[in-house]
């Protein structure tokens, strides 16, 4: 049984950081690509970022280019999303997700992060 744990959300002022983590377990995910996905209130889940389990090649949107870093540790079977000079319209749940082929079939319970300003 697959199962994808966020941790690390919390309050944070503007223009700091945070770092996300997604426990993975149930399977080998050499295969699946990991992706990081955010909902605001009142708005559409969007994604953020993701990385290729075997080849660590990664992806961003463009709200989080250039702020956002995502990675993996293999031996700990655990990808993170470090969050720098974050802003309040970063504010929302962070979720985890894995996929395979085209469709993200596993999804973490998410984590909640605000940003004061």
């Amino acid at each position: 049984q697959v199962q994808l744990v966020e941790s690390g959300g919390g309050l944070v002022q503007a223009g700091g950081s945070l770092r996300l983590s997604c426990a993975a377990s149930g399977r080998t995910f050499n295969r699946y690509t990991m992706g990081w996905f955010r909902q605001a209130p009142g708005k559409e889940r969007e994604f953020v970022a993701r990385i290729q389990w075997s080849s660590g090649s990664t992806y961003y949107s463009d709200s989080a280019k250039g702020r956002f870093t995502v990675s993996r540790d293999n031996a700990k079977n655990t990808v993170y999303l470090q969050m720098n000079s974050l802003v309040p319209e970063d504010t929302a749940v962070y979720y985890c997700a894995a996929r395979l082929y085209n469709t993200y079939n596993y999804w973490g319970q998410g984590t909640q992060v605000t940003v004061s300003s």
